[in-house]
């Protein structure tokens, strides 16, 4: 006979198979949770490891300032180190100038002039004195021109004091002069050793080419003619004729 099942196995499969359905959802669940905290993990760990490299870097840079500073400060103490050397040889080189200086002083002081008053501020020196005549102070720059330790001179003022009372009649001009001091450059010649060139020399040079210079005798003789040109008053009627003859001496 035919044996015929009468149960609900129906029903039985289809609760079985829910209940895998959910077993399978909840592993399926379990899994991505697991999935989930396994990437949070990770990320966590790498956001630590560049924190930590963060940190490393921050601390680094803090050191590598603080070098900077110490090296800034070296090089402050190298500035001032390097400008008390220069002042140092520059005191050093100048040392024999004064000596080289009033050594010129004397010689290029022609008969007939005085100085009465000398200044130096930097590289330029005021002179302020008297002399006989105009002549004798175009010579006195001309030999200031010529000078290896003096440069260029300018005449400030020229003026006859002939008619004052108190003046020196001997030597009634009273000059103010403007030099430039330097030192005697050395100039390489083709085989290389130094020979020392004087700049009145290359000033000579300069002047064949260009006037770059004006003539000493030229200014004086200028300075002369204003104040020839000047009026005089009543009693000063003799300056004229004092200034002539001091030019022809």
């Amino acid at each position: 006979m035919a044996n015929i099942n009468l149960l609900p196995w129906r029903a039985e499969r289809r609760k079985q198979r829910e209940r895998e359905f959910y077993v399978m959802l909840g592993v399926a669940a379990a899994g991505a949770v697991a999935v989930f905290l396994a990437a949070m993990l990770w990320m966590g760990h790498l956001i630590d490891d560049q924190n930590s490299r963060n940190a490393y870097l921050q601390q680094e840079i803090k050191n590598l300032d603080k070098k900077i500073e110490e090296i800034k400060e070296l090089d402050k103490r190298r500035s001032q180190l390097l400008t008390r050397k220069e002042i140092i040889e520059q005191l050093q080189s100048n040392r024999s100038q004064m000596v080289h200086l009033f050594d010129e002083m004397v010689k290029t002081i022609p008969d007939g002039a005085r100085l009465n008053v000398m200044k130096q501020a930097g590289d330029t020196l005021t002179l302020e004195g008297v002399a006989e005549s105009n002549s004798r102070v175009a010579s006195y720059m001309r030999n200031i021109d010529n000078s290896p330790w003096m440069g260029r001179s300018d005449l400030g003022k020229i003026e006859n004091k002939s008619a004052n009372k108190d003046a020196d009649k001997k030597m009634p001009f009273v000059f103010t002069l403007a030099v430039k001091l330097h030192k005697p450059e050395e100039k390489k010649d083709e085989s290389g050793e130094g020979e020392a060139v004087q700049p009145a020399a290359e000033g000579e040079a300069a002047a064949g080419a260009a006037p770059a210079k004006a003539d000493p005798a030229r200014q004086v003789a200028d300075a002369a003619k204003q104040l020839a040109n000047k009026p005089t008053p009543q009693g000063d009627s003799k300056a004229a004729p004092a200034a002539a003859t001091g030019d022809k001496k």
